[in-house]
Parts: C-alpha cells; sequence; structure tokens
C-alpha cells in the first residue's frame, strides 16, 4: 500500500490520523483535534509534517491548526469554513484534488453535519477519511445542513467501492450500536453490534469501518429499509436521525 495510516486516540473520544505516502516520505494529518498529541506522535514516529488536510471547521478538528502550522510549517487546506476558526493556504471543494507526494486525495462533498464539510478519497489505496459525516453504525448530527443534504452526502459515500476502508474521526460505535438494536432486527445487525461491544470491553478501537459493513448495518444507510412508509429515502433518513437524536439507551 502507498499509504501508511497511523490512528491514535486523542481528546475525549477524537481519533488523530497521520498518513504518509511511502514514496515521497511526505506527511499529512487529517483533522487537528489536539496539537500536542499530533506532535507527540509525529516525533515518536521520526516523521516531518508537510500538509493539515481539514474536514471542517470544528474546533476539535481544526482548532490545532495555527500551532501545528506554527510548529512544522505545515501548509493547510480545507473547506472554506474552516476560516471561521484559522487561516487556509489552499481552500479546496467538491472535484478539487490535493496531492500528498504521489498520493491523491479527491475532495467529496459531504456537507450536513457543516454546511461545507468534505471528506478525502484515496481511491488507489480505497480509504476515505470521512470527519464527522458517516461513523462507524452513525453518522453525524445535523448541526448546520438538513436531512435532504446529509442523505446526499451518505449516498455518495455509499457510492465508494465496498472495499474502501472509511476512517471516521471519533469512537461512538458502541453508543450507535446501542441506538442501531433499537430501530433495526437484522441478524447481520446484532451480530456486528456484540462485536463491537466486547471489542471496547477490550479497550480495542472500532474504528475504521468499510463501506460494505456500513450499507450492511448502518441504520442511517438503511433509513429507506426501516421507514418504507417514508415518502422518499431523505425523509426516512429524517425519522431515523430525529429518533437518534432523542435516543436515550
Amino acid at each position: 500500500m502507498a499509504l501508511t495510516v497511523h490512528q491514535f486516540p486523542c481528546l475525549s473520544d477524537n481519533y488523530g490520523f497521520l498518513v504518509r505516502d511511502e514514496a515521497s516520505g511526505q506527511v499529512a494529518t487529517i483533522d487537528t483535534p489536539d496539537a500536542d498529541a499530533i506532535l507527540a506522535q509525529l516525533e515518536r514516529l521520526g516523521w516531518k509534517l508537510d500538509l493539515i488536510l481539514n474536514t471542517h471547521w470544528h474546533p476539535d478538528h481544526a482548532g490545532g491548526n495555527e500551532a501545528l502550522k506554527a510548529a512544522t510549517g505545515a501548509s493547510i487546506v480545507g473547506p472554506a469554513e474552516v476560516t471561521r476558526i484559522a487561516p487556509l493556504d489552499r481552500t479546496v471543494a467538491d472535484g478539487d484534488h490535493v496531492m500528498l507526494g504521489q498520493t491523491r486525495f479527491d475532495v467529496i462533498d459531504t456537507g450536513g453535519h457543516t454546511l461545507g464539510h468534505i471528506a478525502y478519497h484515496d481511491a488507489t489505496d480505497h480509504i476515505a477519511f470521512v470527519g464527522d459525516t458517516l461513523f462507524a453504525l452513525g453518522c453525524g448530527r445535523l448541526f448546520e445542513g438538513t436531512a435532504e443534504q446529509m442523505w446526499s452526502s451518505l449516498s455518495r459515500l455509499a457510492k465508494l467501492p465496498d472495499d474502501t476502508t472509511v476512517y471516521c474521526a471519533h469512537e461512538y460505535t458502541a453508543s450507535n450500536a446501542r441506538f442501531a438494536l433499537s430501530v433495526d432486527d437484522d441478524p447481520a445487525l446484532k451480530g456486528r453490534a456484540e462485536a463491537v461491544f466486547a471489542a471496547r470491553e477490550r479497550g480495542e478501537a472500532t474504528v475504521p469501518t468499510t463501506i460494505a459493513a456500513e450499507k450492511a448495518t448502518n441504520p442511517f444507510l438503511r433509513a429507506p429499509l426501516l421507514r418504507p412508509s417514508a415518502v422518499t429515502p431523505a425523509q426516512a433518513f429524517a425519522e431515523i436521525r430525529a429518533a437518534k437524536d432523542s435516543f436515550k439507551g
């Protein structure tokens, strides 16, 4: 594989991702949840940071931008909304691409959690960094966008190849699984939920996931099947999202 991904926990439930293009040795961080933690991981690995790739503007994703740039000189790339909290060296949007050495990241519009949220897709290595749009067994809250926008974004991600490895930014899977079981009795979901609960009991990460696993068991991607009376797939998604927002389990 041309791209090496180093994943590590930070803050209360975030994951940091340092990625290295093996052909060139260039390194990027996907988002900047914790500048000190990222710098410590870079030192441990002996890597030099060249690029910061933001998915959206929230502080637990872009809050470390300025400190990391000051410490490393890395260039900052992201959607225009990131300028709400920190300057960008390059603004990108749907259809653009970013090169890390010989690794190409295609930019995908995944608005909904925030209006300008994006994902980065490495088609060669079958890897996607999706920020807070798609989670293992879940999806992001609609802080800024509409249900229609988020459904469109999730559908866009669902069209990626099934073997795409999906790196989402938070360890929310156990709570997502409890909600999923409340709206879906599919045997595949039950089996996955049991594996998730066991993994968390052992202190193991449940990220990354795959597009195939999410299409098979994620209630937000399965919304039209779970709410067949809904007039549109987006309405079905909206009903599931509203149920999750009020879920107390």
